[in-house]
């Protein structure tokens, strides 16, 4: 499976989407618990959450963008983010979870993925992530504010296909520190994501992270 480009209807960005069968989605995630898989996922017009005991990540950047797509009825969908940008990051208790709504017969059906809760955490390079919302405990270092979007220079950059205006407001950092995260995203991109001690779980009825 490849990684796809960001936008439209396509799969992107750090969330896993429920697809036509369980046993493809194991799949999936075994493959990106190896690392064997770039990791470019979204969930169709829909966002989902996503808690952290710990991110530390390196060469941070930060720059508002729109994330565009369809809801699963075909209407086009239109979000602002603030995505955040890693060049590389390590994560400890990852969950993220996506709730599908009005499933035939089933009704709402909610996916969650867990992993990095051992002593080997969810490692991540190039990694993208689209935020709607979100609260943590920070800390940076050697921080720059007001920079434009296009010249920050310590993150992997403006991603491509981002629909980013490059002379924007953005900041950066050699290094940030994220404790108690608690966020809402639309989409998240790594160019390797490995994820260890990988658990996912299907239920019905709306159970998320938080």
């Amino acid at each position: 499976m490849e990684s796809q480009v960001r936008g439209g209807t396509r799969w992107k960005r750090f969330a896993v989407v429920m697809v036509p069968s369980v046993a493809a989605t194991a799949a999936i995630g075994v493959a990106l618990a190896q690392g064997a898989l770039a990791a470019s996922f979204s969930v169709s017009g829909q966002s989902f959450k996503v808690t952290t005991k710990q991110l530390d990540g390196t060469g941070f950047s930060q720059y508002g963008a729109i994330d565009s797509g369809y809801t699963l009825d075909g209407k086009k969908t239109a979000h602002p983010v603030a995505v955040s940008a890693f060049k590389s990051a390590t994560i400890k208790e990852l969950c993220q979870s996506v709730v599908t709504p009005n499933i035939p017969v089933l009704g709402n059906v909610s996916l969650i993925l867990k992993a990095g809760g051992g002593d080997t955490p969810v490692q991540a390079e190039n990694l993208y992530i689209d935020v709607a919302d979100l609260s943590a405990d920070a800390e940076f270092k050697n921080i720059d504010i007001g920079v434009a979007a296009g010249d920050a220079n310590k993150g992997p950059g403006i991603a491509k296909g981002d629909k980013a205006n490059p002379f924007g407001f953005a900041q950066q950092a050699d290094s940030v520190r994220l404790k108690d995260v608690k966020q809402t995203a639309w989409a998240t991109t790594a160019g390797t994501f490995k994820l260890s001690g990988l658990k996912m779980s299907l239920s019905a009825g709306v159970k998320e992270c938080y």
